[in-house]
């Protein structure tokens, strides 16, 4: 099949990949523009962008597809787009963290006759965690499953109906970063055998259990320790990766990376034992059980190499929220 590709980070890209060695021909792809990272803050292509360019596939990057969108130079790129994609032949259309909203007028292309129309891959159980986070979300609400749904696109938020679903446990141990992988991987797997069974009968989504996964905010960040331990143990394998939750110790921000719930009770915030694995911290319910851990400016750190540039005794208390 011929198909139009639209994704951004390597979630997607993973896919894009697998579309490509199941023997598809992918005649574009449509990925955000590059953005200025890392220390330099140099221009950096999507790894869309990358497998693209290595592999000889049209690349296109508007800042927007909305071509009534009201800044000229974005309208012109969204016309381009329109034109470019109006003029080639494709059979479907396959969207992956894209982070664009595409406008009906964009679906209607893919869904001419002839065509299958645009499909996307959805890393939660719809209608479970429609939005922007649904790894985080799953993780910091306690979830015992998640995984990844086929959707055919339509103009509302993940609304969509399903063609393939697939899952599996959250372990204990899960962190976004774990999680990611993982549903990357079976994304992919779906995708292609999606593409390979069209058409395929859709699923239309239940009005029951309809959540939102909305976007992670840096702000959230900030441990409460007035919190229980299994909150706080889920809120720090949910911000981990990004954007890291965060505590504070004397006015100064110390990022938690690992940590695990454990029985224990004292003035919440309070260190309650130090040992070479572990700092013990009481919390609303419970304590904390903290195993690698970064000051601002540093790396991240096991307890051992923490405590020997940091003081931190029995008895300290971390900071509570304003």
């Amino acid at each position: 099949m011929k198909i139009v590709f639209a994704g951004t980070p390597e979630f997607a890209a993973q896919a894009m990949r697998a579309i490509h060695v199941a023997g598809h021909d992918i005649v574009l792809a449509l990925t955000q523009p590059d953005r200025r990272a890392g220390r330099g803050m140099h221009l950096q292509a999507s790894p869309v962008k990358e497998f693209a360019l290595e592999n000889g596939i049209p690349v296109l990057q508007p800042e927007t597809l909305r071509r009534n969108s009201g800044d000229p130079q974005k309208q012109a790129q969204a016309q381009a787009a329109y034109e470019y994609l109006s003029s080639i032949e494709f059979d479907a259309m396959v969207v992956v963290a894209y982070g664009l909203i595409l406008p009906q007028e964009i679906l209607d292309i893919s869904e001419k006759s002839g065509r299958h129309g645009s499909f996307n891959i959805h890393a939660s159980l719809l209608p479970r965690w429609r939005g922007a986070a649904p790894i985080q979300r799953a993780i910091e609400s306690g979830d015992l499953k998640t995984g990844v749904c086929i959707m055919q696109m339509e103009a509302g938020l993940d609304t969509g109906p399903v063609l393939l679903r697939g899952a599996f446990p959250i372990e204990a141990s899960d962190t976004t970063a774990s999680l990611h992988d993982r549903l990357a991987a079976l994304g992919a797997r779906l995708v292609v055998e999606a593409l390979g069974r069209l058409p395929l009968v859709a699923e239309v989504q239940p009005l029951e259990g309809v959540t939102y996964a909305h976007k992670i905010e840096k702000s959230e960040a900030l441990i409460d320790w007035q919190r229980s331990a299994a909150e706080l143990d889920r809120h720090i394998r949910a911000f981990n990766p990004f954007p890291g939750a965060q505590a504070l110790f004397k006015g100064q921000t110390i990022k938690l990376w690992q940590a695990m719930p454990m029985a224990g009770s004292g003035k919440i915030g309070q260190v309650l034992a130090v040992d070479r694995k572990q700092i013990v911290i009481a919390c609303g319910e419970g304590a904390l059980a903290i195993q690698e851990l970064q000051k601002a400016g540093g790396k991240r750190l096991p307890v051992q190499q923490f405590l020997a540039g940091n003081s931190l005794q029995v008895g300290d208390c971390f900071d509570l929220p304003a």
